[in-house]
């Protein structure tokens, strides 16, 4: 695990940047001093924070353009794997349009923009990988099942990279899982979220706890911090933590 690194002058590439959680990242660092690639589909919004931000936006579809946006792209210091696709309902009645969407987008995508950059980050001897993952994917969520089990895979990638870069130092790996935020991510998956608790947060929340963990090399950050409990409750006792959550629903 890298110790932290430095921001200021950093090249930092964020996917999903024109809205939500990727769209307060890229403000918060460009507040850092970074330089900003920002991709995502929607062109107008995507143009709009490059704008606000300084940074270079290429509009792009993760599932089918990660070579086009390396290519584009070039070298980077940071990557932030952010992007991100949800549906809510049964999975018997899940569309397969839609499984293979959230694989793609949630689980298939980072790991490909990983590979991609990764190399050069070796070969400089220093960088940061950042997964944005969710508490889905350490606990399981009902009615979110391929969500949840894309983003349990995206945290033991990031795990498994952690055991292949302990020769490199200089290179850090990072997932912060987010609970419920104040983003268009749940209109967008055809449910709204619709529980009194807990409250949404704030996606500069998430925004901020991404830029500490590369400055300070933080391998693991819950947002908001009380969401590591139940997850150690699920790892430490499944049963109980079942029946907890049955009680809740």
């Amino acid at each position: 695990m890298g110790d932290g690194m430095r921001l200021a002058g950093a090249r930092v590439l964020i996917t999903g940047a024109s809205s939500g959680i990727g769209a307060a990242t890229a403000r918060a660092m460009a507040d850092s001093g970074a330089r900003l690639v920002l991709t995502g589909r929607d062109r107008a919004r995507l143009e709009s924070v490059a704008a606000e931000t300084g940074g270079q936006a290429v509009v792009c579809d993760v599932t089918t353009g990660v070579r086009t946006l390396a290519s584009r792209a070039g070298p980077v210091d940071v990557l932030v794997s952010n992007a991100g696709a949800g549906w809510a309902g049964p999975l018997a009645v899940m569309p397969w349009h839609s499984l293979e969407e959230l694989v793609a987008v949630n689980l298939t995508a980072p790991i490909r923009l990983t590979r991609l950059f990764l190399p050069g980050m070796m070969e400089a001897g220093e960088g940061h990988v950042v997964f944005v993952a969710s508490i889905a994917g350490a606990v399981g969520v009902g009615n979110e099942a391929v969500y949840s089990a894309a983003k349990a895979g995206l945290l033991g990638f990031a795990e498994a990279l952690h055991e292949e870069l302990r020769g490199f130092p200089g290179i850090g790996v990072s997932t912060v899982l987010p609970g419920v935020v104040d983003t268009p991510f749940f209109d967008r998956r055809g449910a709204g979220y619709d529980r009194r608790w807990p409250a949404p947060i704030p996606p500069e929340r998430v925004a901020r706890t991404i830029v500490t963990a590369v400055r300070r090399g933080r391998a693991e950050s819950y947002v908001p911090g009380w969401l590591r409990l139940p997850a150690r409750l699920r790892g430490a006792a499944p049963g109980p933590f079942r029946r907890l959550v049955r009680r809740r629903g």
